[in-house]
């Protein structure tokens, strides 16, 4: 099975920091990414500009690049009014997204879990009318940062609902990084086996030091896309106590896909590191540090 990995930096990777990126350095950062073998890159979200700063310039971002990177690029977003925006603006893959518990997702979209889903069936009635693909994205699956732990029963719930069977994929996010590696293969193959058919993302946070385990935990279970950030970037807003993404560097390193070389991956190690040093952020990629480290005999070390 092949696993791709969505480098989410421009959007959950930088929705916490207090850096700026223009719309310019995205666009570049995005043809690196694709250039250094990357194949799926989250590039912003349609939230209140206002509320997320670093990601008022989405739609900038978007309009720079070419139809055919549009169709390997991501953007969230929570309400059907989002989608119409996004899909008049040539956006053709989108994650729809809501939280497990009614608290968190009040905190970071106004409405209830069951308001969200609500509108989810017009969200896809858009999507569908433009060829867009649309993805249920489950925050909270695991826990909250208000309400504690979440019975596993509830996620499932949303993932087998009628009203998301048009969803192309189920997106179960450890959005604490409160998650460990069995909890995670439990989730997913649940999951998998609730939708028949449809893909299984696992989106992690490294809160813990779990981040790669859970995820290669959720590969083993049947997840089909995984997301990291560069540097280990990210956070939710309305998460605290979080730490940032699941390391890009980190994830890459353990799987080592076949199009993944050394020089590639020092490619995209030199990108993490000026994405984190242009936003003043310090990066928590262990895997970038070793790269960096002075056992030049191991060929995953960049050379001097």
């Amino acid at each position: 099975m092949t696993v791709r990995l969505r480098d989410v930096t421009l959007r959950d990777g930088l929705q916490l920091t207090g850096g700026m990126m223009p719309t310019d350095e995205k666009v570049r950062l995005v043809r690196e990414l694709f250039a250094a073998g990357i194949s799926d890159i989250e590039v912003g979200s349609m939230a209140r500009p206002d509320l997320v700063p670093p990601l008022a310039n989405t739609l900038e971002v978007v309009a720079q690049l070419t139809p055919e990177e549009r169709e390997r690029c991501w953007v969230w977003v929570a309400t059907p009014r989002n989608v119409q925006r996004a899909v008049d603006a040539g956006v053709t893959r989108m994650q729809y997204c809501l939280s497990v518990s009614d608290a968190h997702n009040t905190a970071n979209v106004g409405r209830t879990t069951e308001q969200s889903m609500a509108a989810l069936p017009e969200a896809l009635d858009i999507a569908g009318a433009a060829g867009a693909e649309l993805q249920l994205c489950l925050a909270t699956s695991f826990t909250c940062p208000f309400e504690g732990a979440v019975d596993p029963e509830r996620t499932l719930a949303l993932v087998r609902d009628p009203r998301a069977e048009r969803c192309t994929d189920t997106v179960i996010c450890d959005t604490l990084g409160q998650a460990d590696p069995r909890t995670v293969s439990e989730l997913v193959a649940a999951a998998a086996a609730a939708r028949p058919g449809h893909g299984v993302v696992y989106h992690g946070h490294d809160t813990w030091g779990l981040g790669v385990a859970n995820t290669l935990a959720a590969i083993d279970a049947g997840a089909t896309m995984v997301d990291g950030a560069l540097g280990g970037l990210g956070g939710c807003p309305f998460a605290p106590g979080a730490a940032g993404n699941t390391s890009t560097e980190d994830i890459l390193f353990a799987l080592k896909p076949d199009w993944l070389t050394p020089e590639r991956f020092g490619d995209i190690v030199a990108l993490g590191e000026r994405v984190t040093s242009a936003l003043g952020e310090r990066s928590t990629s262990r895997s970038a540090a070793g790269a960096r480290s002075t056992a030049k005999a191991f060929e995953w070390v960049i050379p001097d």
